[in-house]
């Protein structure tokens, strides 16, 4: 199950800590800040993110170097 935008949402409009988000979702800090990262470098935003669905935004994302 893909949680990209439940991160993203707690991060970017909730503001809540890598450490809660982490525990919340069941998932590493470090996979937290990597979205957060990828997020960033993607130059997106939160309303921007809120319009797509998972799959376009793991797409968006998940751009092969």
């Amino acid at each position: 199950m893909r949680q990209i935008k439940d991160v993203l949402r707690l991060k970017l409009e909730l503001h809540h800590s890598h450490q809660h988000i982490a525990a919340s979702l069941g998932i590493s800090k470090g996979v937290v800040a990597k979205y957060v990262k990828l997020a960033s470098a993607a130059g997106l935003h939160w309303p921007q993110i809120q319009a797509m669905d998972e799959t376009a935004l793991h797409s968006r994302l998940m751009v092969p170097p």
